[in-house]
């Protein structure tokens, strides 16, 4: 038996110099644990125990400036993204309560709107055949490129006539939130709806090994022949709401909604139609590669996305 093992459990000795010993026996001779342990005064549980270190300390005043910080380039940030922001960046481990307090003490949530706005009818038109509903709500799923979701909005503009109008219509994945195809048209054509969808097919890997579905209300455009073949050749699934029963494709309208209230839409005139689309295609992108989602772990969506590919490709 070596003299260190011999004067392991000296009363004086601490029990990180014992940890500490223990450590070297081990490493120079192969002692296994439980031969050395019972020379010290240490339990498994308490040799094993590793306190964590101490959390950084920052006053309310140095916090809300950083917030005030984050607010500045993301000012439709909640106190969830907010937190995530100052854990992933600053490297402060803040309670979520506590940024929710500083950020109403100081004024800084997020913005809302809840006027109700006119709202585009897609379903007015020749009807023709329709697609069950395979969602029936349930918008969650744990891949990419499974669930989409696509929709019809219109954005106005100048004097707010009938010709002073644009039309989106975007592709969601629901996994990631991520738009993976838009398009902003003058008029709600077929046509251009067709170019969005052939950019979602793009957009999809093919060694994945499973089947899309993409969700939409009962618009005409969704009902006609030529959507309806070009979703059949990808083998593609087809999915309607019912009629009348927004809740249906929600996610949808809730996305409309955000981009929205977060590009100013309801509270800010665009004179032009340059202003109003140049608007909207710089939200997208920073929907997409730069506004994080608590949801999504504190990452993007092109991030989240990237991510699960990684593990299945």
């Amino acid at each position: 038996m070596s003299k260190k093992t011999r004067c392991l459990s000296s009363e004086t000795r601490t029990s990180d110099e014992e940890r500490s010993i223990v450590n070297e026996l081990r490493q120079e001779f192969g002692f296994k644990l439980k031969e050395i342990l019972p020379y010290t005064s240490l339990s498994k549980s308490t040799f094993e125990y590793h306190p964590h270190p101490k959390k950084k300390l920052i006053s309310d005043k140095a916090l809300v400036s950083i917030i005030k910080m984050i607010k500045k380039h993301h000012a439709s940030y909640g106190y969830w993204p907010v937190t995530d922001t100052l854990r992933m960046t600053y490297h402060l481990m803040v309670n979520h309560k506590r940024v929710q307090r500083l950020m109403r003490e100081n004024n800084l949530g997020a913005n809302k709107y809840n006027l109700r706005a006119g709202k585009y009818d897609s379903s007015k038109g020749p009807q023709n055949k329709k697609a069950k509903n395979r969602f029936h709500q349930k918008f969650k799923t744990d891949r990419p490129h499974q669930k989409v979701v696509t929709d019809i909005s219109e954005f106005r503009y100048g004097n707010m006539t009938i010709r002073d109008r644009v039309y989106l219509s975007p592709f969601k994945d629901l996994f990631s939130g991520e738009i993976f195809s838009y398009t902003i048209t003058d008029r709600p054509l077929t046509r251009y709806v067709l170019e969005g969808l052939e950019g979602v097919f793009t957009a999809r890997p093919k060694l994945l090994n499973y089947r899309m579905t993409i969700h939409s209300d009962q618009g005409i455009q969704y009902q006609s022949n030529p959507y309806r073949h070009a979703l059949r050749k990808h083998k593609v699934f087809q999915s309607m709401s019912r009629r009348a029963t927004c809740h249906d494709n929600a996610a949808m309208e809730s996305f409309f909604h955000i981009m929205k209230v977060e590009m100013n839409y309801f509270t800010h005139h665009f004179d032009t139609k340059k202003q109003l689309v140049k608007a909207m295609k710089e939200w997208i992108s920073y929907y997409n590669e730069d506004r994080i989602r608590h949801k999504l772990k504190g990452l993007t969506p092109i991030q989240y996305r990237n991510q699960a590919l990684s593990k299945m490709i």
